[in-house]
């Protein structure tokens, strides 16, 4: 029997950035370890184009995000914002909408299922990155904190969006407005993290749950988070009318005619995500 292919390994768009894909699961790495994954302006360009990537890539049905070293992302890179504020560039609302904000929207609305791997510290954007993810999964020494307030700014990131929908409004203003840090058993108990592993069955757990997805109906995956947000919004019948239409959609597909198919025929289906 031949052995099972490894890791493709993609030509790096940024060394702050790491991209690679193994059995249908990409990984995309924040790769600033020394300054525990902060976010300069070149960070947030490679993470945009990687992030694109990743979407286009069609050996890539599951995407995990986790971070190098001993953090999983600490927001802004403080130094750098303080010499553009210097400088007469620093503009917040500027890198908010050409980075935060497409990058945030990126995550959420990826047309297949994004894992955050949340292997330490998770503060400011990278909190919000992770909250923009499908599914979160933290190391026993992980931590979120929002600590925009701190700094005398309002959310970003999608955090006034994500957080009371993931832990509801009451919750969600306590933790932007104190700014407290949460450990990955609070954030357990409150609802904001999936599971809690030990840091080093992290990436298994998370390879494992990504591996599981990417083998699943990948198409159908996408209409039930495209679904989710549009009913977020919307009233029921506008909720039901897009549920009539994603059901149409995915009633083309051959995952369904498939899946259908094996059902009738008592076997296990196997999905193609189309």
């Amino acid at each position: 029997m031949a052995a099972p292919p490894g890791p493709t390994r993609r030509p790096p768009l940024s060394d702050s950035v790491r991209y690679d894909v193994e059995a249908g699961v990409a990984t995309i790495t924040f790769n600033r370890p020394d300054s525990l994954n902060a976010c300069t302006f070149e960070f947030k360009d490679a993470l945009i184009e990687t992030l694109a990537r990743a979407r286009a890539d069609a050996d890539a049905r599951a995407v995990i995000l986790t971070g190098a070293g001993r953090a999983f992302c600490v927001g802004q890179d403080l130094r750098e914002h303080a010499e553009a504020l210097a400088a007469g560039g620093g503009a917040v609302e500027n890198t908010v909408r050409d980075h935060y904000n497409v990058i945030t929207m990126a995550i959420a609305t990826m047309p297949k299922p994004v894992i955050a791997a949340v292997n330490g510290a998770a503060a400011g954007a990278g909190a919000g990155f992770a909250f923009a993810a499908d599914f979160r999964l933290a190391a026993d020494n992980a931590s979120f904190l929002i600590a925009d307030a701190r700094v005398g700014l309002g959310a970003d990131s999608g955090a006034s969006w994500t957080l009371p929908r993931l832990i509801g409004h009451g919750r969600a203003t306590a933790l932007l407005m104190l700014a407290e840090p949460v450990t990955a058993q609070q954030a357990l108990d409150m609802g904001l993290v999936n599971a809690v592993v030990s840091g080093d069955a992290l990436l298994q757990a998370a390879r494992e749950l990504a591996g599981r997805l990417a083998t699943g109906p990948t198409a159908s995956y996408a209409a039930i988070k495209e679904g989710l947000a549009f009913a977020a919004d919307h009233d029921l019948a506008a909720a039901l009318a897009k549920e009539a239409e994603l059901q149409g959609r995915t009633g083309r597909t051959a995952d369904h005619l498939n899946a259908t198919n094996a059902f009738v025929a008592k076997q296990q289906p196997v999905f193609e995500g189309r």
